[in-house]
Order: structure tokens, then sequence, then C-alpha cells
């Protein structure tokens, strides 16, 4: 499956790809919808590893910041429920997730690599989640699931970016390894997603893991809802993009 992301399962193990190296890997509403397409799908309740990587330089730039000028609010609002969507299914799954983060991540980018539940970066990545310089709360309870609030507080009061050392100290990341050791690493992790029954893992999941699913959507909904949503992310974008500002 090609597009935005290339999905391809091998038995129990299905990879997704971002394909868009040159732009940075935007996460496109395509992109999310093949996702979730493929989290989703019946025959998803067989996987025992869902891994995620980034072609190029970059795992994932975030939300797709293309498109701004003829968006509406309602329009933008949509495709940010649904990369929430898409997030909780990642967060909720009932098989082991894996992110391979590389270069620079960011906003729904960074907030996928926390929603798996084995975070793995090569040494120069860094990640950045700025959400609420656009006013919208996305993944913040499973960030504070992941660091605590302090720490969360630290990343987002105001948006920074995070290096993989301090992601790796605050527990963000489980490891840092250069990219030429990921092969041997990931048949280690195929071995141990498999070990298990399937039930097993799907209940240690989800007795470990904190379920705010409604909570999440709605203080979603509640702060990007506000009036004036795609002004706000365009004077972002601009603020970030001054060549491409309109």
């Amino acid at each position: 499956m090609m597009g935005d992301v290339n999905i391809v399962r091998e038995g129990p193990v299905l990879t997704i790809e971002f394909t868009r190296p040159e732009k940075s890997n935007p996460m496109t509403a395509e992109a999310v919808e093949l996702m979730l397409e493929a989290l989703t799908a019946k025959e998803s309740a067989e996987l025992a590893l869902t891994i995620f990587k980034g072609q190029g330089r970059n795992f994932c730039s975030g939300f797709d910041l293309t498109g701004m000028e003829t968006a509406t609010d309602a329009d933008l609002l949509f495709r940010i429920l649904r990369v929430e969507t898409l997030l909780q299914a990642v967060f909720h799954a009932p098989y082991v997730t894996l992110a391979l983060a590389q270069g620079s991540v960011v906003g729904a980018g960074a907030d996928l690599v926390c929603a798996c539940a084995l975070r793995m970066a090569a040494p120069e990545t860094s990640f950045r989640m700025p959400g609420m310089n656009f006013g919208v709360a996305l993944g913040t309870r499973r960030l504070r699931h992941r660091v605590g609030t302090d720490v969360a507080r630290n990343f987002l009061l105001p948006p920074r970016r995070i290096d993989a050392n301090y992601a790796l100290q605050v527990g963000f990341l489980q490891r840092i390894l250069p990219m030429a050791e990921w092969p041997a690493v990931l048949k280690e992790v195929i071995v141990s997603a498999t070990t298990l029954q399937p039930a097993t893992v799907a209940d240690l999941l989800a007795i470990s893991g904190p379920d705010t699913r409604s909570e999440d959507m709605a203080d979603l909904v509640r702060t990007a809802g506000r009036p004036g949503l795609r002004n706000r992310i365009l004077d972002y974008r601009n603020s970030v993009l001054p060549s491409r500002a309109v």
C-alpha cells in the first residue's frame, strides 16, 4: 500500500513507513486514514507488532501545514480529531507498537512516538510539540503518562526542542541506537513481541496504561474548537516558515 505511507504486512508484523522524505514526512490526511485503516482492520487482531518508521533524514514533521489558505476551521478540526483517533488506536493497541525515530520529529510525529509502547531513536534525534503555539491540546495526558507532570510541562510551556539524550533521561525514549543497529534490534523485538500469547499481551498493555480516551478527545475538541483555528495555525506556520507566508 503506497501513498504518503507504505504499509507492509509480514505475518504478525506490520510496518508503517512515511514516504515523503523530501517534505520531512508530514502526517497528511491521507497518511492518517491509511494508518487508521491498517490498525483497525479485522486482520489487525492477529498482529503481534506494528513498527513506525520514516524515510530519509527525518521521522515525521507532524500535521501537514500545506493548504491552510483554503481550509476552514471545521476542516482543520476534523483533521486534528482524526489524528487523535489514530494516536488513541496506537496507544491502546492490543499488540506491541514500536517507533524508530530519527532527525527532526515534530508535533503529531512526536505524539506518535509518545503513543508507542516501545520508543527508540537515533542519537541526533530531536522532538518538538508545538501544538500549544496554536492552542491545541493534543496528547497531553499521554505525554504526562510517559514523563510525569513536571517534565511534560517543561516540554510544552513553552514548546521547546528536546534532544534524544534528555528524552531518554526522562523516559520519553527507552533506547538511543545508531540506525545501523536497528535491524538487529528489530529481530530481538519481534522475538519478544511474539513470545507471549496475544491475549496475554493485550491484557498487559491494557492494564498497564491509563484509558483517558474520552477526556483526551473532549479536551482536544474544547481547545481546537475555539474560533480562529485556521488563523492560529497560519500564524504559527508563517512564523516557522516565513518564506511561505501569505
